[in-house]
């Protein structure tokens, strides 16, 4: 079926965070029940000095996409790479990781999304992998260009990165040119605009850059949902789906667990050495 959208937010303006680095929230950490297993997506411009040297984080993924520049990741595991424009780094926190991001000498530009994990999976060991550009598969046809980094598309199928099955694709589409995304039925689903104007859903609701459109999600059953999209002009946006995880959140810096006394025994774990064990 074709999903309609839900609702449209518009992601707050950059603002300068410390020397060399500004950011801004595309998904704010709110109504985070309402739109699990997508937590927060956080916006980061950042060059030396500036970064994110090694910090915890403990029952979520985190799905990095670099816009611009170069970002360099390590963590505790061994897992490092360094990732340029296009490429995609999945990292799965799971009981606990320590890691770091840090921009390349010519700075980078970058999205983060936070996804969730059940509880079931919030204790996994911490895991790595990037998807780089040149390695996901990629589909053109009348003025679309879409590659994919993690589900299906026609004939094409890449096996998710991350721990807790997801859609990303990115979207270019020229202007009159129009698109059914696949969704998975019964997922939670949300597109980005990065550049451009176009029509999302069902009942072709404008959204423009810095746009997000939440999709409403389908009764579920066999087979894809389509998030249709027509471009207004060229347009460029990202879509992102995940079947939804439906318990109680609670984040406490940088965990996310159940319940408040599991984000105390994180902060208790980290301070005693625990948290990587």
């Amino acid at each position: 079926m074709q999903l309609s959208i839900k609702s449209v937010d518009s992601a707050s303006p950059p603002e300068a965070r410390a020397p060399g680095h500004s950011a801004r929230m595309v998904i704010p950490p709110v109504d985070v029940a309402e739109h699990s297993p997508f937590l927060l997506m956080a916006e980061d411009w950042f060059a030396p000095p500036a970064g994110f040297p090694t910090h915890p984080h403990r029952g979520i993924e985190t799905v990095t996409f670099v816009l611009d520049g170069e970002l360099e990741h390590a963590d505790h595991t061994g897992g490092t790479g360094q990732l340029g424009e296009g490429d995609v780094q999945f990292m799965t926190a799971g009981g606990g990781v320590m890691h770091s991001e840090m921009p390349g000498p010519g700075g980078v530009q970058s999205l983060q999304l936070w996804l969730n994990l059940p509880a079931r999976l919030k204790r996994v060991p911490a895991r790595y992998q990037n998807i780089l550009r040149s390695e996901a598969p990629a589909y053109a046809h009348e003025g679309v260009e879409a590659r994919i980094y993690a589900g299906k598309l026609g004939d094409i199928v890449v096996a998710h990165a991350s721990t807790w099955p997801m859609t990303l694709i990115d979207l270019k589409i020229q202007a009159g040119a129009s698109f059914d995304a696949p969704i998975p039925a019964g997922q939670r689903a949300f597109a980005y605009v990065l550049e451009g104007e176009v029509a999302l859903g069902a009942e072709k609701r404008p959204t423009k850059a810095g746009d997000v459109a939440w999709a409403v999600p389908s009764p579920g059953g066999d087979g894809d949902d389509a998030l249709p999209a027509r471009a207004a002009t060229a347009a460029r946006l990202l879509i992102f789906a995940s079947p939804i995880i439906d318990e109680p959140v609670a984040m406490g810096g940088p965990f996310v667990m159940n319940t408040k006394a599991e984000i105390l025994e994180a902060f208790a774990d980290l301070r005693a050495g625990r948290l990587i064990q």
